[in-house]
């Protein structure tokens, strides 16, 4: 049990005399009276607030929103900030453009203004949109004003409690190592929050109409006939998504009513993430209602997209089969010369055939949209298992959501100008590459240290073959904490989760179908294959 040592106690009132925020340090002054009037469960939450600060990732920060170095308020922000901005200074970028933008979760707004205060009172020239808006907006906004950084308040699609702060360079993408460590150096250095100064010398640009401009042109087809149901999942993106949808002529349209106006609480989602079992019930319900052609499903912040299709009854394809259409429909319909497409290493390697039967390039890169988008030169596509798509790098070097949705509405009205669905084609792409398979088994861990020595059992004992299938074992490192075993129609990564106490294996099987008639038999054995597999692994993991 938690104690409330004096070290805790005085660390606490330093951060409550430093803190910007009135609320805050009244919130963690309670805390500590409780804590101090001997309530061992207070003591406990004020220890585990004071164990920050929060670790600055390749994605920056993200953490409950409370009071405490080690969650997301003011005064996080404003010393988070201050850290970017002598990074950015002694990088060379002084007096550069910086974009802020937000999405509507709680505390966004201030946070915003608190980003944008720090840099504009540290010299740069600072641009904020001017309401809650899809991340992919920021990330088009920072390229497109060649900004040196970009700052979007948004934890995604992390629980309702969550807030975050997302960072892009280097002409709008992520960072990657070793910024991030540079920037959390930074980030130490700085005072205490109250002495950091700030401004409100920053303008307001709104690039919504301009970031809409370029994603209205991406259709290849000219078909337009298309009911779609679609929901933001109390998020920010379903006016923007309307907006894109009927600019790209798909102007049959059906919201979930109830998910469509931001709200900071998701009331009618448990996680609202499009991944998790009972997400998007309302919107299979609102697509049967509806009887529409496709369903669409963002993220809270709009850079992920999941698609329902009707399968008898409405089901939603998983991000590996929406990858795979995405690919052969931008290849096939592309003029790119010499095109790249990319995905991560625990993404399918059905994009590889893909890519092999059009005569373009691939490239498997390490997980994350980091290091996607600099896949290489002449990138068309590149998308990760988790929903990530990107369909348009040249202005968004990020997943978005939107427009991926728009795409994949053009892909489904040309189907269905000829009496074809996105059924049809994954059964085209399964005829001409083989059926492929995909899932993820993962294990939660209450202690840590489990997870390395999880890793170790398995480097110094790999399994020899999966689903009697033999199988060669590589090890990633030290490009990455990464095992593969990869046989006749098997492949298995399994890595740490780089977010989670988790450790995760991503299985992938395959199987022939010469004839359309051989398609359900080679499901059956991909998928027999896939769950043998998948016991196995859980056996090994303890899973």
């Amino acid at each position: 049990m938690t104690r409330l040592t004096p070290d805790l106690r005085d660390r606490a009132f330093r951060w409550i005399a430093d803190d910007v925020d009135p609320a805050a340090r009244a919130e963690l002054q309670q805390l500590v009276a409780r804590a101090m009037g001997g309530v061992a469960e207070a003591a406990e939450e004020l220890a585990d607030r004071m164990a920050g600060p929060l670790t600055f990732g390749t994605a920056g920060l993200r953490g409950p929103v409370r009071a405490g170095p080690n969650g997301m308020n003011r005064s996080v922000v404003v010393r988070t900030t201050a850290g970017l901005a002598a990074w950015l200074v002694a990088a060379g970028h002084a007096g550069g453009v910086v974009v802020v933008g937000r999405d509507a979760r709680h505390g966004s707004e201030e946070f915003c203004s608190d980003a944008a205060g720090v840099l504009a009172a540290a010299g740069f020239d600072v641009r904020v949109l001017p309401h809650a808006l899809p991340t992919p907006v920021l990330a088009f906004a920072t390229r497109s004003l060649g900004a040196v950084a970009g700052v979007q308040i948004t934890a995604s699609h992390n629980p309702p409690a969550d807030n975050g702060y997302k960072l892009y360079v280097d002409g709008g993408a992520q960072i990657i190592p070793p910024a991030d460590r540079q920037i959390e150096a930074a980030i130490a250095a700085v005072g205490p929050a109250v002495s950091v100064p700030v401004s409100t010398a920053w303008v307001e640009v709104d690039l919504l109409q301009s970031y809409l401009d370029s994603v209205v042109v991406l259709p290849r087809g000219t078909a337009r006939t298309l009911r779609v149901a679609a929901t933001a999942l109390h998020g920010v993106g379903a006016g923007p998504l309307a907006l894109a949808l009927h600019g790209a002529g798909f102007t049959d349209l059906a919201l979930v009513p109830e998910q469509s106006v931001p709200d900071p609480d998701f009331p009618t989602v448990g996680f609202p993430n499009p991944e998790e079992p009972g997400a998007t019930d309302l919107l299979l319900a609102r697509a049967s209602e509806v009887d529409a052609d496709i369903a669409i499903a963002l993220d809270p912040d709009a850079d992920r997209c999941a698609v329902g299709v009707r399968d008898g009854a409405w089901r939603m394809l998983t991000g590996d089969e929406t990858g795979a259409l995405l690919g052969e429909h931008i290849l096939s319909t592309g003029s790119t010369p010499n095109p790249l497409v990319a995905n991560t290493i625990v993404s399918s390697s059905l994009l590889k055939s893909i890519a092999e039967s059009h005569g373009a390039r691939y490239a498997a890169t390490l997980t994350g949209f980091k290091w996607l988008m600099r896949a290489g030169e002449g990138l068309v596509y590149a998308y990760e298992e988790a929903l990530g798509h990107s369909v348009d790098p040249v202005n968004v070097r990020d997943k978005d959501g939107i427009s991926a949705a728009v795409l994949l509405c053009d892909l489904a009205a040309t189907l269905r100008a000829s009496g074809r669905t996105l059924l049809d084609a994954l059964d085209d792409l399964a005829l001409a590459h083989g059926v492929f398979l995909t899932r993820q088994v993962s294990l939660r861990v209450a202690d840590l240290p489990q997870i390395p020595a999880l890793m170790s059992a398995l480097r110094a004992n790999p399994p020899a073959s999966f689903a009697g299938i033999p199988v060669t074992a590589e090890d990633l490192r030290p490009e990455a904490d990464v095992l593969r075993y990869t046989g006749d129609g098997v492949r298995v990564l399994v890595r740490p989760s780089g977010t989670e106490p988790k450790i995760k294996a991503y299985l992938e099987t395959s199987a022939p179908a010469a004839t359309r008639e051989d398609l359900p038999n080679a499901r059956t054995v991909a998928t027999q294959r896939l769950d043998a597999v998948a016991t196995e692994i859980a056996a090994l993991l303890g899973a």
